[in-house]
């Protein structure tokens, strides 16, 4: 009797350490996909160095974290971000993407400020391996209308370079030249944003409706879009939830849900909000200003752990 009370009680504790075992296999984190922002690079300490190493911290030593670099060194990195052609960073990232053996089961992806569209871009134009899920931090899916880094859209000399963009922006060497230009989004001239717009206008499916873009993008677990309350960099500050002007001035702001894009769901936001895939965040505070605590809690534990 004695012995098989013990080997019963191996029996349960084989039991208890496979499904621990197994537990353990089922909550590894997929991998990530990290892209900068405007300015910065894959592996800045000061930045993108920070949230690699927050990353690798909480989600434990087997994760792997692929922060995009177009260019062959730092400095190309950071000039590519002002004046390489986006469509051309895009399909740069897809590439290493794609060469990455790590990601071929799929991959959650973060861009922070402009890499967050550059990223949802990925998403609709590189379906394979899989994204799973996109974090926006501070991104603008609807573009900009005013000048980084101007405190204020009414300061004459912000006003001053924003009429020369309201001139040169949609000029065909300039969308070929300049990133900021193909983000760039003018609601009083919507057509030449529509129609001359290399980057922005196509992956928002504004000229044509590119039904794979709307597949893909449709793909998502989850597309979660961070604004910060009291962005002072992005104009409007609004464009980080995909939301914008009405069109034909910029002073009011349209409610995404009244928009054409949404209601005619060209890009399968509608179906994303209804089925609870897509998330709206509110942070406190000014362009890609955040707490550490605030980032795990609301991001990492959320939506990057299984």
């Amino acid at each position: 009797m004695h012995q098989i009370i013990i080997l019963f009680k191996i029996v349960i504790w084989s039991i208890l350490i496979t499904l621990s075992f197994m537990n353990q296999i089922e909550a590894d984190s997929p991998p990530i996909v990290l892209w900068h922002g405007m300015g910065d690079s894959c592996c800045n300490p000061l930045s993108l160095g920070k949230i690699i190493n927050l990353l690798e911290k909480n989600l434990g030593n087997d994760s792997y974290v692929k922060s995009l670099q177009i260019g062959k060194s730092f400095e190309q990195d950071v000039k590519n971000s002002f004046f390489m052609n986006v469509n051309l960073q895009v399909k740069d990232a897809c590439k290493q993407i794609t060469a990455d053996p790590k990601l071929v089961n799929g991959y959650n992806a973060m861009g922070f400020s402009q890499g967050a569209q550059f990223l949802r871009a990925v998403a609709q134009r590189c379906p394979n391996p899989p994204m799973l899920n996109l974090i926006s931090i501070g991104g603008q899916h609807q573009g900009v209308f005013g000048m980084p880094r101007c405190l204020y859209s009414s300061h004459k000399w912000c006003e001053y370079i924003r009429l020369i963009l309201n001139k040169e922006a949609y000029a065909s060497w300039v969308q070929n030249s300049f990133v900021q230009a193909e983000y760039w989004h003018d609601p009083i001239k919507e057509n030449d944003y529509i129609q001359r717009s290399h980057f922005l206008a196509d992956i928002n499916n504004e000229r044509v409706i590119n039904t794979n873009y709307r597949d893909n993008l449709l793909k998502l677990r989850n597309f979660v879009m961070v604004m910060f309350s009291n962005d002072t960099m992005v104009i409007p500050k609004e464009s980080e939830w995909f939301t914008f002007y009405k069109p034909g001035q910029d002073k009011e702001i349209m409610p995404l849900e009244q928009s054409v894009l949404y209601l005619t769901d060209r890009l399968g936001l509608r179906v994303l909000d209804e089925s609870g895939r897509l998330h709206f965040l509110s942070v406190p505070g000014n362009h890609l200003k955040f707490s550490e605590e605030w980032f795990l809690d609301e991001i990492v534990n959320t939506f990057l752990k299984e």
